[in-house]
């Protein structure tokens, strides 16, 4: 008999509740969880196609192994036993820093992806970690660190109650958010109009959620920090900042006005092909609004200044009086977040720590420029990357330049790929290691709750057993973790897991600001539920966090009502005295018998406790933007050039880890060149004709498409296309390949102070095609 299960899609950033229906020991379909306190019943199409992700026959059964050139399915024990013998011998001859460890996108997606690279990149001692951050993200942490001593703090819009949203570079209708999640972002959109708020969407492209906006701008790509510092100026010219309360807790506003006293509307006008008059319109009218809140995304942070556009995102919102305010934008405070302690100065975030071998790009966030991968495995010399672990990566479609990484992976001595599918970049490992299907993983969102535009907390088991032959990728990774450590056949996985749980356990009962100072660790460790290794770790996260029991009360029984979130969340506010017990807070009990979640209120303001600047306080001019503004004050002076490209989002797609799904390809999910009418007639295009694209790094023949959704001056096309390169097992996709926009950079293009990759507002040609 079929029967249902609720399970938390994994396939973006919004974290859908799903019901699916279970029968013949698989998904046979999949609707929204209407009970679950976070989504309410809310599905996009990725969710809705949940089973046939699940099922896709070209989702690999079994580990593969290179022999003579080839890759052979192998058991698990060959496979982790090829990685023991090759990993620990090259890093003893040749060094730690000739291992490249790769994090694709879906690794925030799984549980394992959050518990054990941390701990996989202590085992190996390696600086070389390249992430997707770098290709979408990374300005923000970078601005969070400077603006607030903590790359992680990064504040979302109150989506529920704000009276006025400015959406740069952003297109949630179809993306469902990033670095906010948010279930029904359109829906949300819809009700603040009905409420009779504002929504205002700054896009070269009329996207389907500038077609709800009440207003929409369509500058020039890439001029979105010289849109907001025009902003910014305005409120500090015409005397409307007003940033309240927040002024005792921010240094640096007195130095603003001067540092961006250059971009006036009339200045920065030219450069974003706007008119000084809708400039300043835009400055008022977020000033005047009752509460509002700016929002920047990848739109925003691919671009040539994308550090810059991220920081003044926050300005506005500091000197609007918006941050860390009901209606703003506030700071999500995730179940499993270290608990808040008294406000106190930080150790603050620092750039640059170290650089990269070849180009000596600095490091942000711990990470190197994925665009500097494969020089560092090109380039001869001590540190040359030799190994490369790459986990849920495809960085030959997914960074610039992937015919130059796809020709230096060739060259690797040693390469692991934990992926389902044999795609672009895994085809080159010389061990696959494929994960399961998402129905046979248990799931709880650590990145993303931490990006929630409403605390709450929900886990999901796994909703079917492990068909015979998988293993877990929690167990996957762990078993990494040995392999490389040198452990393998000497450890259990479980190990990797527990010494994790001793060591966050030692070092908080040493703390004298934790609530469990001076308790036994091995003790508190005995008291710990799950099923499972990282059931455990995460029972004492959930333990140990904001809304946690911190041990107390431990035998006591759960009388099953929801009063003990209530007091854990008064907790994380301030509200309950010191020492006070939480002794029904969350813990993985108290989740699992709660399947649709446990609501842990509205965003609260935290300020001043969020803040570990070296200040303890908003350092709102810091010196590595104070350093890069001069550079965009010349930009000011540049001629536009006559076409830049922009990427763009699919509704039913997710970069390139969805393109083998029939039922999320077609339709509007096209790898096509679309181009403005007027562009089109000047160039001597037609629609549904072919045109040649040139760049920097070289250039595509491609379909075009024309259309007025996007402006004069500007193209566009789609990221995460090109499965057309031998080797790879991906049917659908190969089927259909479409054409790799990032091949059009060479990687040359960088924002400086993240290492982000320029994938939107770089200048290319166009040549009709016969």
């Amino acid at each position: 008999m079929p029967r249902t299960a609720l399970r938390i899609c994994p396939l973006c950033e919004a974290t859908c509740g799903l019901t699916l229906t279970i029968g013949d020991a698989a998904v046979t379909g999949a609707r929204g969880d209407r009970e679950d306190v976070f989504s309410r019943g809310f599905i996009c199409p990725k969710g809705a196609a949940f089973g046939a992700v699940d099922s896709d026959p070209d989702r690999l059964r079994a580990p593969l192994v290179r022999r003579d050139g080839t890759l052979q399915e192998a058991t698990w024990e060959e496979a982790f036993d090829a990685i023991a013998a090759a990993v620990p011998a090259l890093v003893g001859e040749y060094g730690a820093q000739t291992v490249g460890v790769v994090l694709g996108n879906p690794n925030v997606h799984t549980m394992a992806g959050a518990l054990y690279p941390p701990l996989l990149l202590k085992a190996l001692g390696t600086r070389n970690l390249f992430t997707a951050s770098t290709l979408d993200q990374m300005p923000k942490h970078v601005s969070s660190g400077l603006l607030f001593g903590d790359p992680f703090a990064i504040p979302v819009p109150d989506l529920d109650r704000t009276d006025f949203l400015l959406l740069l570079g952003a297109n949630p209708v179809e993306s469902n958010g990033s670095l906010c999640t948010a279930p029904d972002f359109p829906g949300k959109l819809k009700a603040l109009r009905a409420r009779g708020g504002t929504l205002v969407v700054v896009d070269p492209r009329r996207t389907r959620t500038a077609r709800l906006a009440d207003r929409h701008l369509a500058p020039r790509p890439g001029s979105d920090a010289l849109l907001l510092a025009a902003l910014a100026h305005t409120l500090l010219a015409e005397k409307l900042a007003a940033p309240g309360r927040l002024e005792e807790h921010t240094e640096g506003l007195g130095e603003l006005a001067a540092a961006l006293g250059s971009f006036t509307p009339e200045a920065v006008a030219p450069a974003c092909d706007l008119t000084a008059a809708e400039i300043r319109t835009l400055a008022r009218d977020l000033a005047a609004a009752p509460t509002a809140a700016v929002y920047g995304r990848i739109g925003s942070c691919t671009v040539e200044y994308g550090t810059l556009a991220s920081w003044l995102v926050d300005v506005l919102n500091i000197l609007t009086g918006n941050l860390d305010r009901p209606g703003g934008a506030l700071f999500p405070l995730s179940a499993t977040a270290p608990a808040p302690g008294p406000a106190r100065p930080g150790k603050g975030f620092a750039l640059g720590r170290w650089s990269s071998r070849v180009s000596g790009h600095p490091e942000a966030k711990a990470e190197l420029p994925m665009a500097a991968l494969a020089e560092e495995i090109e380039t001869p010399g001590d540190g040359q990357v030799r190994v490369l672990i790459a986990i849920a990566a495809n960085p030959v479609l997914s960074a610039p330049d992937g015919d130059r990484l796809d020709r230096a992976l060739v060259g690797l001595d040693f390469m692991v790929s934990v992926d389902p599918y044999l795609n672009e970049t895994s085809r080159h490992a010389h061990v696959v290691l494929p994960p399961p299907p998402p129905s046979q993983s248990a799931h709880f969102d650590f990145a993303f709750n931490g990006f929630a535009v409403r605390n709450q907390a929900r886990y999901s088991p796994a909703v079917l057993p492990l068909e015979e032959g998988r293993m877990d990728e929690c167990e996957i990774q762990a078993r990494l973790v040995l392999a490389v450590s040198g452990m393998h056949g000497s450890a259990a996985p479980d190990a990797v897991d527990e010494l994790a749980i001793r060591t966050t356990l030692a070092k908080e009962t040493a703390d004298p600001r934790s609530r469990v100072h001076g308790q036994d660790p091995a003790s508190l460790a005995g008291l710990l539920t799950g099923g499972s290794g990282p059931e455990r770790r995460l029972d004492l996260m959930l333990r140990l966090g904001p809304y946690g029991d911190q041990f107390a009360g431990a035998d006591g029984a759960d009388d099953d009502s929801d009063a003990g979130a209530d007091a854990g969340a008064d907790a994380a506010a301030g509200a309950h005295a010191e020492g006070e017990a939480a002794a029904h807070g969350l813990s993985l009990e108290r989740l699992l018998a709660h399947p649709h979640g446990i609501d842990l209120g509205p965003l609260r303001p935290r300020l001043p406790g969020v803040l570990k600047t070296r200040s303890g306080r908003i350092e709102l001019l810091p010196d590595p933007i104070a350093a890069e503004l001069p550079r965009m004050r010349a930009a000011l002076a540049d001629r536009p050039t006559a076409l830049v490209l922009v990427g763009r989002r699919h509704l039913r797609s997710n970069n390139s880890w969805l393109h083998n799904v029939p039922a999320l390809t077609g339709g509007s999910n096209r790898c096509t060149l679309q181009i403005h009418p007027e562009d089109a007639d000047r160039l001597g295009l037609a629609d549904g004709g072919r045109a040649r694209v040139t760049a920097d790094g070289g250039s595509l023949e491609v379909p075009v498409e024309v259309t007025d959704a996007v402006r004069t001056g500007v193209v566009s096309l789609p990221h995460g296309w090109g499965h057309d390169r031998a080797g790879s097992r991906l049917s659908v996709a190969s089927a259909t390949p479409g054409v790799n926009v990032n091949q059009l950079l060479d990687g040359t293009r960088l924002d400086p102070l993240s290492g982000t990759a320029v994938l939107n507002g770089f200048p290319v040609e166009l040549t009709p095609l016969p």
